[in-house]
């Protein structure tokens, strides 16, 4: 498929899930607004190659006023966003009555208010142009709970039920909202808890098995390519009737 003349804003977009949805845009010839903290200039040379128009905004996305600086930036330098993909986030582990509150609302404003924030800007510009996509990156963790991520759980759930109302909202159009539910992707996120699992025995492989298989029967980790690809048919118009959904991409753990 092409991607020609569209515009991706993705979040959270300089690492890991992110960037490899990033990078399947850009092959697919869109134009890429990438989000996220500290030097992108790797980044952006990365996805250069693909021949399309590359930026880079570092709106940190738990401040609304940033999103929407984020979003005129879009509008005024690539003439707005065709393809929002809400991909941004944090977590922290802990009993509920051990989570500290900061915690607890930091997650709660990076990982599910700012998919509000960037979804509610980026519409009025979609209804427009008669034409939108909005992939919410939500997790298997929007579909069940886990002990210990009483935050990141309720976040990802709240995130599937914002897809449903703004697929709901767009179902005469022919914008899209829907959301992607990975089982684990071996991001930053996740390596940090194989470390601190693999810190106890001095194991690091082990600890990657036992993370795998308490959870996700196919013992490999869904990768940021099978997710950008993904994203890619949910652009296309063999996807455009696809509409509020929450697709896991989770190795089998929600079959069990």
């Amino acid at each position: 498929m092409s991607l020609q003349g569209k515009t991706a804003l993705v979040t959270g977009s300089t690492s890991g899930i992110g960037l490899g949805i990033a990078l399947s845009l850009a092959k697919a010839g869109a134009n890429l607004i990438l989000n996220g903290f500290g030097d992108a200039t790797t980044v952006l040379a990365e996805v250069r190659q693909f021949g399309g128009k590359v930026g880079h905004h570092p709106a940190d996305v738990s401040d609304p006023a940033q999103i929407a600086d984020m979003i005129a930036y879009a509008e005024r330098e690539f003439g707005g966003v065709d393809i929002l993909i809400n991909n941004a986030g944090i977590q922290y582990v802990a009993p509920v009555e051990e989570f500290p509150v900061e915690r607890w609302d930091s997650i709660i404003a990076i990982n599910l208010s700012s998919v509000f924030h960037s979804t509610r800007l980026c519409l009025p510009g979609m209804r427009t142009k008669g034409w939108g996509r909005i992939v919410n990156i939500a997790s298997v963790h929007g579909l069940v709970g886990s002990t210990g991520k009483a935050a990141y759980v309720a976040a990802k759930h709240g995130v599937i039920g914002l897809t449903k109302v703004v697929g709901l909202e767009t179902a005469a159009s022919h914008i899209t909202c829907n959301a992607i539910c990975p089982g684990w992707v071996l991001t930053p996120l996740v390596q940090q808890q194989i470390d601190a699992r693999g810190a106890v025995d001095g194991d690091l492989e082990k600890a990657k098995h036992d993370l795998l298989a308490e959870k996700q029967p196919s013992l490999e980790f869904v990768t940021p390519p099978q997710l950008g690809e993904l994203v890619l048919f949910l652009c296309s118009a063999a996807g455009s009737q696809v509409r509020g959904a929450a697709w896991n991409i989770d190795g089998g753990w929600l079959a069990q």
